[in-house]
Order: C-alpha cells, then sequence, then structure tokens
C-alpha cells in the first residue's frame, strides 16, 4: 500500500539526480553558502551509476586536444578553431575547481580520477593528413595547444602508437597529432567523490528515491512528489530553487514544470556499444586517447577512439563508439521513454527532426545490425592485429540529444549540453551530451549565473579564489595559463611525468 505523506519537507535547494552535474553545483554552493540546507534525490543506489559513471562515458576530459569534430573546414579552407578553443578553456575551469578541493583537503588521492595520458588524432587518406596539418598549424600557435607535435612518418608513429601502427600493410598516407597534457577522467570515481565531500557538509543525500512530479505552489516553492523505492511511500519535498540533472532523465521532469522555456523542446536519444581490451598483453602495448575522424553521415558522438583509461586503479583499453538506437532516456529507463516525452507543444518540432534526419537515422539502424565481425572490422582500422577472442562488449550510458527550433529552423538536433532555466532562476534544468561532464564546471557556473544574480556580487570573490581565471579568457593571457597549468597539474598529480623525462 502506497502511503501519500503530508508532511512537508522544505529545503533551499533540491538536487535531482546523482551525477556528476549534481555533485559539482552541490560542491560549488557549499562554498558559496555553507549554510544553505541542500538535499539530493537519485532513483539508483549509488552516486554516479548512470551517465557519469566510468563505463558509460569515454572519460576523455575533453579539452578538444584530439576531437576532430571540435576544429572545422571553412569554405575557403582555413581551419576555425574557436569550438576547439572555447570547450579548452572550460575543462581549464574544471581543473582549477578540481585542484582547489584538493588543495583545501575537501577530496584526497586525485590519482584516483585523473591521469595523465597523451591525447592523439589520428587520420588516414591525402585529403583527411592535409586537414590534419592544416589544424595542427593552427592549433599550435595557440599557447593553450602548446607542446603538440605532428607527424606523417610511419617511423616516428610506431613509436608513438606502436600496436595500431603493427601489421599495417596499406600505403595510405597516414597522420597524427599528439600533446602529453592530455588527461584520463574517471567521472565516476570523481563523482562519488564529491558526494562522500557533500555528506561530510551535512547534504542530505537519498538514495532509491524517484521524483515523480514536480509542480509550482502558490507561495512561489516548487513541490516535488517523491517516491521513496525502499518503504514504498510518496514524500512531498519543498524548495526555492530545484536543479534537475538526471541526465537523459531530466526532459521528462522539465516538461512537468511547466514554464514557458520548457516547451517546443524534444529529446533523441542514442545509446552506444565499447569493445574492451580483456588481454592485459594488449592494452600494456598502447598508452594513448586516440581519436579518428567520424564517418559520412555519423553523429559527432561517435568518433572512433582507441583510449587507455585507468578504472579502479587498473589500466584498460576501450574502442567505439559504436552508436546504436534504444527508446529508453537512461539505461535503467522505460522503452516508453521517447514516447512519452511528445507533448502537442513540441510535437512538430519532433517531426520535422525526423524528416531532417534521416541520414542519421539510417546510419543509426545500421549500427545497431552490425554484426561482431563488423565491428572487429572497423577494430581493425586501429588495431591490424586485433583478435576477437580478446574483446568484449560493454553497453555505454544513453545519451539524449537535445532538439528545439533555432535560427537554422524547426526540429535542429543539438550536439551538447544546454540549460533551460526558468526565467526568475528557480528552477534549471541541463539537458544534453558530450563534452558533459568534462565542462561541468563551467555548466553549473552558467546555472549560478544564471539563478542566483542576486547573490553574484558576493560570491565573486570566492569563486575566483576557486577558479583563478573565472570571467577572463586564458587564450589571451598566456602567462596567467601558464601559471593555472603549472599548478592544477602539481594539485592533480599531473606533473609526475614531466618530472620523469626532466
Amino acid at each position: 500500500m502506497v502511503v501519500m505523506s503530508n508532511v512537508q519537507k522544505t529545503a533551499d535547494v533540491i538536487l535531482i539526480g546523482a551525477g556528476v552535474m549534481s555533485a559539482t553545483l552541490g560542491s560549488l554552493l557549499k562554498e558559496l553558502a555553507p549554510e544553505w540546507e541542500i538535499k539530493v534525490f537519485e532513483k539508483l543506489e549509488n552516486a554516479g551509476e548512470e551517465s557519469s559513471n566510468e563505463w558509460n562515458n569515454a572519460g576523455t576530459g575533453h579539452a578538444a586536444l584530439c576531437e576532430l569534430n571540435y576544429t572545422s573546414e571553412k569554405p575557403d579552407g582555413s581551419i576555425d578553431i574557436s569550438k576547439a578553443i572555447n570547450i579548452n578553456e572550460q575543462f581549464q575551469l574544471s581543473r582549477q575547481f578540481w585542484s582547489y578541493l584538493v588543495n583545501k583537503d575537501l577530496i584526497h588521492d586525485p590519482q584516483d580520477f585523473i591521469m595523465p595520458i597523451p591525447h592523439m588524432s589520428l587520420v588516414l587518406g591525402e585529403d583527411n593528413v592535409s586537414f590534419l596539418k592544416k589544424r595542427f598549424k593552427a592549433l599550435s600557435n595557440n599557447p593553450l595547444f602548446q607542446g603538440m607535435e605532428f607527424s606523417d612518418d610511419p617511423e616516428k608513429l610506431k613509436e608513438w602508437i606502436p600496436l595500431i601502427m603493427e601489421g599495417r600493410t596499406s600505403n595510405e598516407p597516414i597522420a597524427a597529432t599528439k600533446i602529453d597534457s592530455g588527461t584520463d577522467v574517471n567521472f565516476g570515481a570523481l563523482t562519488r567523490m564529491l558526494f562522500d565531500h557533500l555528506k561530510t557538509q551535512n547534504v542530505e543525500i537519498n538514495y532509491n528515491h524517484q521524483v515523480d512530479d514536480i509542480k509550482r505552489t502558490s507561495d512561489g516553492l516548487w513541490e516535488l512528489k517523491v517516491w521513496n523505492m525502499a518503504t514504498g511511500n510518496i514524500e512531498r519535498h519543498t524548495a526555492k530553487f530545484v536543479f534537475i540533472g538526471g541526465g537523459g532523465g531530466s526532459l521528462p521532469l522539465l516538461q512537468k514544470t511547466g514554464i514557458p522555456e520548457s516547451k517546443h523542446i524534444g529529446g533523441f536519444p542514442v545509446s552506444g556499444l565499447f569493445m574492451v581490451c580483456n588481454n592485459q598483453e594488449v592494452v600494456e602495448q598502447h598508452h594513448a586517447k586516440v581519436y579518428g575522424k567520424a564517418k559520412v553521415g555519423a553523429p559527432p558522438m561517435s568518433v572512433p577512439h582507441l583510449d587507455t583509461r585507468f578504472i579502479d586503479n587498473k589500466k584498460s583499453l576501450l574502442f567505439g563508439p559504436f552508436a546504436g538506437f534504444s527508446p529508453k532516456f537512461l539505461k535503467t529507463g522505460s522503452n516508453m521513454d521517447l514516447l512519452g516525452s511528445v507533448k502537442p507543444d513540441n510535437l512538430l518540432t519532433m517531426l520535422a527532426a525526423g524528416a531532417k534526419e534521416m541520414s542519421l537515422t539510417k546510419y543509426l539502424i545500421q549500427q545497431v545490425l552490425l554484426s561482431n565481425e563488423k565491428r572487429m572490422e572497423e577494430l581493425r582500422e586501429f588495431i591490424p592485429n586485433a583478435k576477437m577472442e580478446d574483446w568484449d562488449i560493454v553497453v555505454a550510458g544513453q545519451r539524449v540529444q537535445v532538439i528545439k527550433d533555432t535560427e537554422s529552423g524547426k526540429g535542429t538536433l543539438q550536439f551538447g549540453t544546454e540549460v533551460i532555466s526558468a526565467a526568475d532562476g528557480s528552477v534549471a534544468a541541463l539537458l544534453g551530451a558530450s563534452p558533459g561532464a568534462s565542462t561541468a564546471v563551467h555548466v553549473m557556473l552558467e546555472v549560478l549565473e544564471k539563478c542566483f544574480p542576486q547573490h553574484f556580487e558576493e560570491w565573486e570573490s570566492k569563486i575566483v579564489e576557486m577558479i583563478p581565471s573565472y570571467g577572463m579568457s586564458l587564450m589571451e593571457n598566456p602567462e596567467m595559463f601558464k601559471k593555472i597549468d603549472t599548478f592544477t597539474a602539481q594539485a592533480l598529480g599531473l606533473s609526475v611525468k614531466e618530472m620523469v623525462h626532466s
């Protein structure tokens, strides 16, 4: 029997979802307004189990060092690096905030969540090699990308990526860029660390609690109907501010708020698979994150990459992702999620996207139908000598891409992360996917700016203490960047490698 509680429990802030976004927002708020009462509701049993989990995302520490889709070729043949600069600057904010938390002893053992690893881009074919060369020239003049190397010499590439070069018989032109300042980030471990920290700050974290509804009360608060899955009872909680950080599950909850900003927005779920190497001898032969170029018609999040990862302090090797389709908005979601998200106000937006994205739909269907043999063929483009018995399949997290009406037309599919907030700043939701977790600090600062403008004057000096480059461009302040790069590398234990080499 479900018991409906009549007791209304209040808080200053409620965070929905125990992923990296809520963890980051909660940690920022606890530094800025320690007296505020914060509650977290998560339907799963632990923190960081969905999109933030280490097996559900690429953990690249996205700084645009290797992702070719962040640099596009303009019609005149020049390379536009503005997006790469933007994403790199955003990742620097994350590094600074994590360093602050480590230096203040609020989180410990940074090597449990971040490790140095070279980031590389690898291309085949004459046109791609010429593109990579131009990209390298454009980026390597920029202070944020200093130290990047380019080579189209197979002998040099054998030193960099022996596993990829071994057994390569084709005479096709091949080239790569390499930068040693890349990182591998275990966002699952980071999320759990941040929630352990929040627990010590009197933040009430409720696992096995599913938020079923959210509505405005007459006195302007938000009331949440929460199902306590352990007792079966329904609880009611109210707060002045609610953040919906439930990954793919955010869209349905945002729609329930009824705020005008939630209209004409849809979600398109994309699932993924990774191949993981079970042969430690093969794992040890590779030490880099190597990103290739997306196939024609493929969405940006399915750029093939061969990644050295550190999971549970063990070196792993993953290849993927293979995109797929499932109507679920979360790995633990329901097959009715997609259908349930279609409302009268976003129906035309969704239909327009369906008509526009036929090539993407076709691509996803092809990916779903891929046999293991076909997946091996794609892997062998990276590792010519790969053996099927050395690789297992892992199902990655669900990603829900935002669909909305933009200047470029109705029903445009957005690739990236987006904050939707009410005009009065009382509720905000995070939608979208990559580069997601890597830019969590930047995104949560945006939430604070949008939703708490009245506090910003008193908060600013504390924000600058935590994130020294806040509000400035590191690209335009190379000296500041050098300082920040050195101090964050030290705090996060990323400079050990350089010391070994020097």
